[in-house]
This record gives structure tokens, C-alpha cells and sequence, in this order.
């Protein structure tokens, strides 16, 4: 891979273009699923090949192959050259990229195990004593658990004179129990929904969420949701557990920051933003102890690496900063928009599609609250967790989200349980509601390997790092 990103950088330096990059990108993914004991998938997939960009007259080029021949590299760097010359016969306004300084470097995740050394009957064996430890109970009618193992090997190289070799590697899982009973269907989930949670980290993460251990409780918890009465209509004081308030970041501040989607360059698949320049700096975006940040350094996340896509190194950037919006998740070509460098946060899912604007790690950082010393300061409150369900519009303003479970805070503790919890909210009064942040000991990184956006979609593999948190006055049990 080494050899033909360099042998593209040298094609596109003979070549009449303004900027050219190559990433050749290797990708691969070992996922394992048991359902009710008995596995149900076993799939290893790789995925191997070469992107190349140029800026030629103004405009953008983009061309790839899976052919990792140094001929095959010739033809895209042509393709992308004639691509750009193309669309500059209709150019409205020349491409400019911020500056960056040229780079030779290697980076690694931090392993301590190679998932892809573990043995498949190590693996499908933690699985299925997670799997036997939720079958206890007669009303879970639906138990899987889930392993995912991702390495990518990437080498970027620029006519800048950049040359990057990365290696990143991700590991995670989670179980879910799946009730039924009394006309109803009701599913708990560990570490979190929909499919777990995920770190780059080596299998030491997996095997560091015991998920047998889980098992029990998980079942116990769906089966009982089916008695529980459904969480009424009203206004509430909420504490959203980490698991549910990751989501919560990640659909009313991550996206939004994002600044293509405020200078209207992606709108048709994910929305565009009501994060507007003139709000910049200026917009109370949530009360004094909100702050975020987009952190691609921070250890264990899924948007963490040594440079991204365009060579620019991780770094940590302030978004809200004691409640007021400070910072957009910037490009090469979106930051000047703004007067600064690029802030390091594109990536591409693959070698055949072109680099966005990503979510890194977009983190609420730690408060100062102990969680039982907020169960004990909430009496009267609702608690959720565990993400099920959500729904935003496209300017990231007006959000209904769902949970699989809720509890009545009384007496500084959790009683009695509620299922089919929702609220509802409009993105800046719900973090201006926002009073109490637990700290340290309860903030628990979050990995979403799913984030969706562009045309052609992408998948973004983004984390969020967050506690329990508390919000007054949010209507919750809205189901209309």
C-alpha cells in the first residue's frame, strides 16, 4: 500500500493540479452472532484498495480502484484529473484549502490483544455463556449477543509532501433480551443498545465487559418490563443515564457542528443545521456547566486517530465552552469559512468514497456530581436509560427520543419502573435546562460505529463521552 500511494503522489506531482492526495486503505471486519444459543453468523470480511483527490481548475477530483496494480493507480489519478477539469466548466466558486503542515509519521491504536489472534472458539464461547446466563427467564423469548472486531491499515500520501501510515482497531459487543408477553414486546440491552459498545482497543475491551455477567439482570429487567405501566404525559425533572445522553450529543450538538452542514454542503441524506455563522460565539447553547468537546485524542474512542483524512493532525477542540457555542467540526475547505485551520475531522468509511466532515468524539466532559448524590438531590424525577428509539428534524432543532426503561426517583432512589419512556425537547432550551453533570467516576466513552451521512452514505465509526446528567421541566411520555 506504501509503495502505490507514493507512486500516485509522484503521478499527480507531474500533473497540472493545484493539490493531490492518495489513501490506500485496507479494511478488515470478523462480526459473530448467537442468537437463543446457537450462533448464527460467523463473517470475515476484508476490503482493500486505493482513493485518489485532486484540485484541478478550481474543483474537486475523486476516482478509485480495488485493483492495487500501479497501472490500475495511473488510470485513477487520470480519472480524477479529468473529473476536476469537467466540473470546472461550471465553477462557481474556486475550492481553497487552509494550510497544513507537511508530515511523516505513524500512528497505532494502543492494543494489549489482537482480536484477529483470538481464537473463533474463544470468542463464540464468551457468547454463549452470555447467551445461557439470560436464559433463565420463561418470557425472554429472544436472547442474542453480538462480537465485532474492525482493523483498518491506511497510508496517505500528498503532493504537499505528507506521508501517514495508520493502523487503527476496534473491539465491542453487547447482549440483548428480547420479552414477550400480554400483547407486548419489550428488549433489554447491555453494554447498550443496539449491538453493544464498542472502543478502539484490542480484545482486552471486550473481554473487560464480562457480558455473562450481565445476563441475568438484563433478562430479569425485560421481563418485567412487560408488567410495568407505560411512563404517562408530563413535565419532569429527567436524569439521562450515559448510554441514552451519548445519542442525545450525538444528534443535537455532533451533527450540528458539523460546518458542511451549515454552509449547505450536505443537506440531502442528514439534514443541514440551525447552527448558522452569525451563532457562532454568540448562541447560549446550554447552561454554564455544558461543555463539549471534539476530541479525536481521546483514548478508547471511536473517532480517535493520529491524523485524518486529509492530514491533519487529532486534535481537541472546544464546541461549547460553559454553555456558549465556540466551535464548528471543520475542513481543509470548510474552515476558512470560519478564519481558522482545519480542526482535523475528515474521514472517509472506505478507499472508494471521498472524505467528509466527521464526528470525532464529541464529548460532554465530566461535572462535578456523584451519581448517588444526584439520585439523592432528583427526588420527584424520572430516570432513563438505554437508548430505543429517535426521531430530529433536519435542522437538529425539535427531537423525540425513546428508552427502553425508566425509573421514579424517590428518596434519593430508583422504584418504581416504567416501560416505553420518551421525551421530547427543542435542542438549545433542553440544554439550557441542563443542571447537573455526574463526574469522573460515572463518565463512561460511548462508541456509535454507525453514524450515517452523504450521498453516496457513508458510515462513520464516531464516539461520545459522557455521565448522567439531569434536565428540568422536559416533557416526557409524549407517544403522540
Amino acid at each position: 500500500m506504501k509503495n502505490l500511494a507514493i507512486h500516485a503522489r509522484n503521478l499527480l506531482l507531474a500533473m497540472p493540479v493545484s493539490y493531490g492526495d492518495a489513501r490506500a486503505v485496507e479494511t478488515v471486519v470478523e462480526t459473530i452472532q448467537v442468537k437463543n444459543g446457537v450462533p448464527q453468523s460467523v463473517t470475515f470480511t476484508t476490503s482493500h484498495g486505493i482513493g485518489v483527490r485532486v484540485i484541478a481548475g478550481g474543483c474537486w477530483g475523486f476516482a478509485s480502484t480495488g485493483t492495487m496494480t500501479k497501472s490500475a493507480v495511473g488510470k485513477v489519478c487520470r480519472q480524477a484529473l479529468k473529473i476536476a477539469e469537467s466540473s470546472a466548466v461550471a465553477l462557481v466558486k474556486a475550492v481553497e484549502l487552509t494550510p497544513v503542515d507537511a508530515v511523516e509519521a505513524v500512528y497505532a491504536t494502543p492494543v494489549t490483544e489482537d482480536p484477529f489472534a483470538v481464537p473463533l472458539e474463544e470468542k463464540l464461547s464468551l457468547l454463549t455463556r452470555a447467551d445461557k446466563a439470560m436464559s433463565g427467564e420463561p418470557m425472554v423469548k429472544v436472547r442474542q449477543s453480538y462480537y465485532q472486531g474492525w482493523r483498518r491499515r491506511s497510508v496517505f500520501a500528498s503532493t504537499e509532501g505528507s506521508l501517514i501510515e495508520q493502523e487503527i482497531v476496534q473491539t465491542g459487543g453487547g447482549i440483548a433480551a428480547t420479552a414477550v408477553g400480554a400483547g407486548d414486546t419489550q428488549v433489554r440491552s447491555y453494554p447498550n443498545s443496539f449491538r453493544g459498545n464498542f472502543h478502539s482497543a484490542g480484545f482486552e475491551y471486550f473481554r473487560e465487559l464480562d457480558l455473562a455477567r450481565q445476563g441475568q439482570r438484563v433478562a430479569a429487567e425485560a421481563a418485567a418490563l412487560i408488567a410495568a405501566p407505560t411512563l404517562p404525559e408530563g413535565a419532569r425533572t429527567v436524569i439521562l443515564d450515559g448510554g441514552q445522553l451519548a445519542l442525545q450529543v450525538h444528534e443535537s450538538i455532533g451533527h450540528p457542528t458539523e460546518l458542511d452542514r451549515v454552509l449547505g454542503m450536505e443537506a440531502a441524506y442528514a439534514g443541514t443545521s440551525f447552527l448558522t455563522l452569525d451563532k457562532l460565539n454568540t448562541l447560549r447553547y446550554g447552561s454554564e456547566i455544558v461543555n463539549v468537546v471534539a476530541d479525536a485524542t481521546a483514548p478508547g474512542g471511536l473517532g480517535t486517530f493520529g491524523f485524518d483524512d486529509e492530514g491533519v493532525p487529532a486534535k481537541r477542540v472546544d464546541l461549547i465552552r460553559d454553555g456558549r457555542f465556540v466551535g464548528y467540526q471543520t475542513s481543509r475547505e470548510t474552515a476558512g469559512a470560519v478564519g481558522e485551520g482545519s480542526n482535523g475531522t475528515m474521514r472517509a468509511d472506505g478507499w472508494n468514497r471521498i472524505p467528509l466532515v466527521r464526528m470525532t468524539n464529541i464529548n460532554l466532559l465530566p461535572g462535578t456530581w456523584k451519581f448517588g448524590d444526584l439520585l439523592a438531590d432528583s427526588d420527584d424525577a424520572i430516570y432513563m436509560a438505554t437508548n430505543r428509539a429517535w426521531s430530529i428534524d433536519n435542522k437538529r432543532l425539535n427531537f423525540q427520543f425513546g428508552a427502553e426503561i425508566a425509573y421514579e426517583v424517590k428518596g434519593g432512589k430508583l422504584t418504581k419502573m416504567y416501560k416505553n419512556p420518551s421525551y421530547t425537547g427543542i435542542t438549545p432550551e433542553f440544554w439550557n435546562s441542563c443542571d447537573a453533570v455526574c463526574g469522573e467516576a460515572d463518565w463512561i466513552m460511548w462508541g456509535t460505529p454507525n453514524c450515517g451521512k452523504g450521498q453516496p452514505g457513508q458510515t462513520a465509526r464516531v464516539g461520545h463521552g459522557t455521565a448522567p446528567s439531569r434536565f428540568r421541566n422536559v416533557r416526557v411520555g409524549v407517544v403522540r
